[in-house]
């Protein structure tokens, strides 16, 4: 005897070779035995043999046509030696019922399973939804093909091109140009972000690194919805004649400069900062902008600003305008530039000028200084801020060595970038330039200053601290934001107030707003500042802002990173300088490039060196080189190396 039997969710026929009970020893054509439980059997037949059972039903399923079984089957549940009566028109055959068996089972579109060989046909409206279905899987199986062969041959079909950076970062998985995509990235052994750029989805490298950073924080883009510009209070207006400094580039322009002669050899210096607060109020439409962006966001040749341009061009400190600023004026004792004292107002600034450094760095060097030597604008008041910049970088030394850390170094090398019709330029400027100094002293001086402003006055604030934390080296000199005053070891300061960047940066404008409701209220400032002591808000924002400004300064490196290669490409660099950062780690002496070179020899920090290099991808942003001489021991003339994860690895001072 034989049987047709169910294992396991498979058709099966094997030769019985004992009983027990209610189970079958079984041996299968090939040879292998299994036990088969009575409730599993279909079928049980004499002839034909097992093997060929299964050829001849397999023969037969595929002769039955599912329709016409549809209609045959009715819409009564059934069993399927029972159909094979109607179907056939005769008591079915071993092979006849074994194949039909195998139709029903293979079409569960046609027919639902309702037990161990008994089905139930589909309703009609079921039946032609399910088939219509299929067919449409059918027609998007034969786009997907076709779409995977166009891109194999570079060619970009115009629904991919349409969906191009979604499908590159947020993509839906289940869409038929995904899966080409996946597909035709799999046959030709390359990523989508390359396959794209092959195809002109993705226009360039900058466009594809620039579209993944605005998928991620700006999804809904970069423009600003319609804004009503807020006018600031009626103010009086400074006796000054102001000036800024700043980088050709720069349009927020947040801080200017003011010097006024007193009587006994005393001076006045005016720091004034841009005041946006004084028309932006917390809660407002304009700040859910500025705190949702929280910063604006910097790269070679370009910026998202945090605020809209109507916005910044209504408060920037610009050449010719009388401007909204918050002044911070220091009565000094020029015999040893000493601070007499100090006094926070807000008023309006004539601005005189916007110096720049282009036009500026190579006139107003520590030697012309010493000289008096030169003819540019402001020179005299230049003179002087350089004298009291000096007395406050001393003294911030004193006090840094006083925390215990070696003095600041004053000497590294920053790069500026420019880029311009695609053609990327960078240049060289020493740190602690006489103008750079002015300026990031001044800062450091306003911010400190005002930070003790909201500190004696009970306002929280939101400062920058540094060292003084628990843990080992890295983890006390780690810097964090908190709202309460707190030292800053690495610049020296007692306290650190970020407060001189409003158009600028979100925290910024919190603390101009605090620093408002200090001058204006006085000692009740606590109970009517926009954020009260431990308001839980305040907290909120340091969190994101802190992420923010990671993130943000990350995309700018990786920015610096593309065009730096995009350099070496339109210089045709292959034979370069470098310098030893720390072990395997070294940076080019043209440019900020660093690259990793496994297999360094153990080299001393700021050993120059040539290397060969290999090649580089501006996609991943990798760079291959190799050593080929080690040129001397001495670090890039005029240059000191800034350690990495070193003693001196702090902050740089924004200006």
């Amino acid at each position: 005897m034989n049987l047709f039997f169910e294992e396991s969710g498979d058709f099966k026929a094997g030769a019985v070779l004992s009983q027990q009970g209610e189970a079958y020893q079984v041996e299968m054509s090939t040879g292998k035995r299994t036990k088969v439980k009575a409730k599993d059997v279909l079928l049980q037949f004499a002839s034909p043999d097992p093997a060929q059972l299964m050829t001849d039903a397999q023969a037969v399923a595929a002769d039955i046509d599912l329709d016409f079984l549809w209609e045959v089957a009715g819409q009564e549940e059934f069993g399927f030696a029972e159909l094979g009566n109607e179907y056939f028109g005769h008591d079915p055959k071993p092979g006849e019922a074994a194949g039909l068996l195998l139709r029903l089972h293979g079409a569960p579109v046609y027919f639902y399973k309702k037990g161990k060989g008994r089905y139930k046909a589909a309703p009609e409206a079921s039946l032609k939804a399910a088939l219509a279905g299929i067919e449409k899987k059918k027609q998007q199986a034969l786009v997907q093909a076709q779409y995977v062969e166009e891109l194999k041959a570079h060619r970009l079909p115009d629904s991919i091109r349409a969906a191009a950076l979604q499908l590159l970062f947020r993509p839906d998985k289940n869409s038929i140009e995904y899966k080409a995509l996946e597909a035709a990235c799999n046959e030709l052994q390359t990523s989508a972000a390359r396959l794209m750029l092959a195809t002109g989805g993705i226009g360039s490298p900058r466009e594809l690194h620039y579209s993944r950073f605005l998928h991620e924080f700006f999804p809904k883009g970069t423009g600003f919805p319609a804004i009503t510009i807020p006018s600031a209070p009626s103010l009086s207006v400074a006796d000054v004649q102001a000036f800024s400094i700043d980088d050709v580039t720069t349009t927020e322009i947040d801080d200017a400069f003011s010097i006024v002669p007193l009587a006994d050899g005393r001076i006045r210096v005016g720091i004034h900062i841009a005041a946006p607060g004084l028309g932006i109020k917390r809660g407002d439409t304009i700040d859910a902008i500025a705190r949702q962006r929280l910063s604006t966001v910097y790269m070679p040749g370009d910026k998202i600003t945090m605020l809209p341009d109507a916005l910044v061009d209504a408060f920037t400190l610009a050449e010719g305008k009388t401007c909204p600023a918050l002044s911070l004026y220091a009565t000094l004792d020029t015999q040893d530039w000493s601070v007499v004292s100090t006094e926070t107002k807000a008023e309006l600034v004539p601005i005189a000028a916007n110096l720049r450094h282009n036009e500026l760095d190579e006139l107003v060097t520590e030697e012309a200084l010493a000289a008096d030597a030169g003819d540019y604008p402001h020179k005299a008041d230049i003179a002087q801020l350089w004298q009291w910049a000096q007395v406050l970088e001393k003294g911030r030394m004193a006090k840094r060595e006083g925390f215990g850390l070696k003095p600041e170094q004053t000497n590294r090398v920053d790069f500026n970038f420019y880029v311009e019709d695609d053609v990327v330029t960078i240049a060289r400027r020493k740190r602690g330039a006489p103008l750079d100094k002015i300026v990031a002293e001044l800062m450091i001086f306003a911010n400190s200053t005002w930070g003790k402003l909201m500190h004696d006055h009970g306002v929280p604030g939101i400062y920058r601290s540094q060292g003084g934390g628990g843990g080992g080296w890295a983890a006390r000199m780690q810097v964090r934001m908190v709202t309460h005053a707190a030292p800053h070891q690495g610049l020296g300061v007692d306290q650190y107030a970020w407060s001189t960047s409003p158009l600028r940066r979100y925290t910024d404008l919190v603390n101009q707003w605090q620093i408002l409701a200090c001058v204006e209220h006085g000692v009740t400032a606590p109970l009517v500042a926009p954020f009260k002591p431990k308001d839980a808000d305040l907290f909120a924002i340091v969190s994101a802002f802190d992420a923010a400004y990671s993130a943000y300064g990350d995309f700018q490196s990786n920015m610096e990173r593309y065009w730096c290669l995009r350099w070496l490409a339109q210089e045709n660099a292959r034979q370069v300088e470098a310098v030893v950062l720390k072990d395997e780690v070294l940076r080019l002496v043209d440019i900020p490039l660093i690259i990793k070179l496994a297999g360094m020899p153990q080299t001393a920090r700021g050993t120059q060196v040539k290397l060969d290099l290999i090649r580089w991808d501006d996609v991943d942003l990798t760079v291959e080189a190799r050593l080929l001489e080690i040129a001397s021991a001495a670090a890039a003339p005029g240059e000191e190396i800034a350690e990495i994860d070193g003693e001196n690895d702090t902050e740089t001072v924004p200006e």
